[in-house]
């Protein structure tokens, strides 16, 4: 046995090959134990939106070790008051106050629970395309296959189908039609389920793991109406996409709407050290103002986390990187990933925002089939994960999930080192190309 053997990996067959042993980072990449190196076309986890290794967010959370480097969360701290400043400063609406956890899956937990104290109600509404944590309510709410063998959850939930345009539920031929389509169904469900039981109804505002997934116009303003219409407490997940991922400090922000509650992970503050949180309404958090908020974390807003936050948003700033990404990600990453999709047959639909990006790949274009069908694993999968393998055997890290080819680079990657990585991306789809049918 090696040291490693020791190590119960997440999402994994125990009994699997070896995972890659990282030793380095610096920027958009990283390298293993032979000195390997990988562009990052996944940010990690879609988390690393600073990049590897900031200089100026190592030394803030050195600085804040010196000073102080754990306290309870029941007592004010520096660093966790101002990075709650920071963030409800960005924040739309009137999202006004932020309860800290130390991650998305403990934010979505909690945003659960206070919309269900809030409205006195229990059941919840998510989508089947969806992925919300890992944890017994998150995974509950979770609808993609993840979720399978967790269940029961004995989570009160219904589901519902979200748009996707390119594989309609509806089969509607424009982004109006699916958009109304998708509407349509959310109220017939909301009206069969009784409107007086549902405490809230989550979302990823841009869906994550399920294909990158980007709402039709109206969408999201046509939720936002239908909760107000039922007294439903809307949440927006954005554990993945805050933070910048779409060139905004919410992606709520691409779409005109505020939600109830906002659920942030990951990109607060890289992943440097493990935060997240749940931005509240000021209407939701009055009513607690007298009444005890039944919840509570060891080391939510952990000071080293929180001053790590704070440097961020300044290092954001700074360096103009919400700018970059709505730049490069419209003029480079998206303007290259459809060129490639022009050349390879493989690529069913392009879609994506910002540095959030996926191929849809596909053994016929014309009707749609899937690369691999839904859920597949063994030897129904191999052919994206002999695809993944190429991708990284080429030096390029992607954020591979089903049928798609995701991309999600850290936020401060250049135009050039996105260049380099749809170059590689270009001979990838090649072998993709070989599984078209009708090629």
């Amino acid at each position: 046995m090696t040291a490693d053997d020791h190590v119960f990996y997440p999402w994994s067959v125990q009994g699997g090959p070896n995972p890659v042993a990282i030793t380095g980072a610096s920027g958009s990449w990283f390298w293993d134990e032979n000195g390997k190196r990988y562009l990052d076309f996944s940010s990690q986890l879609v988390n690393v939106n600073i990049g590897h290794q900031h200089p100026d967010l190592i030394e803030a959370i050195v600085a804040q070790a010196r000073e102080l480097t754990t306290i309870s969360p029941t007592v004010g701290n520096r660093a966790r008051s101002e990075l709650a400043r920071l963030i409800v400063e960005r924040a739309p609406g009137d999202l006004n106050r932020v309860l800290f956890t130390t991650g998305g899956a403990e934010a979505v937990e909690h945003a659960v629970r206070l919309a269900r104290s809030f409205t006195g109600r229990t059941k919840m509404l998510a989508a089947y395309r969806s992925y919300h944590g890992g944890t017994g309510v998150a995974i509950g709410l979770t609808g993609e296959p993840r979720r399978w063998g967790a269940e029961p959850t004995n989570v009160d939930v219904v589901r519902f189908f979200g748009p996707y345009p390119y594989r309609s539920p509806w089969d509607t031929t424009t982004q109006e039609e699916e958009t109304a389509a998708a509407l349509k169904h959310l109220r017939q469900v909301i009206e069969l389920e009784g409107p007086a039981d549902i405490a809230g109804l989550i979302l990823e505002t841009v869906v994550g793991t399920n294909g990158v997934l980007v709402p039709p116009p109206g969408y999201l303003a046509g939720v936002r109406a239908l909760c107000d219409e039922f007294g439903i407490v809307y949440i927006a997940d954005e554990v993945m996409v805050g933070f910048g991922r779409v060139g905004e400090w919410f992606a709520v922000d691409a779409f005109g709407v505020a939600p109830d509650l906002i659920t942030f992970a990951k990109g607060v503050n890289s992943g440097y050290v493990p935060l997240g949180g749940v931005v509240i309404a000021e209407r939701i958090a009055q009513r607690y103002d007298r009444t005890l908020y039944p919840g509570g974390l060891t080391y939510a807003g952990h000071p080293l986390a929180c001053a790590a936050g704070v440097a961020s948003i300044a290092i954001f700033e700074r360096e103009g990187i919400l700018d970059h990404v709505r730049s490069v990600g419209a003029d480079v990453l998206g303007k290259g990933l459809r060129e490639l999709s022009a050349r390879h047959p493989s690529v069913g639909e392009v879609r994506g925002l910002g540095f959030f990006w996926a191929l849809e790949l596909v053994r016929d274009p014309r009707t749609r089939e899937p690369l691999i069908p839904f859920a597949a694993a063994g030897a129904a999968a191999e052919p994206m994960a002999v695809i993944t393998a190429a991708a990284k055997e080429r030096g390029l890290w992607p954020f591979n999930a089903g049928n798609r080819f995701q991309i999600a680079p850290p936020l401060t990657t250049s135009a050039e080192e996105i260049r380099t990585g749809l170059d590689i991306v270009d001979a990838v789809l090649e072998i993709a190309d070989d599984y078209v049918e009708t090629r």
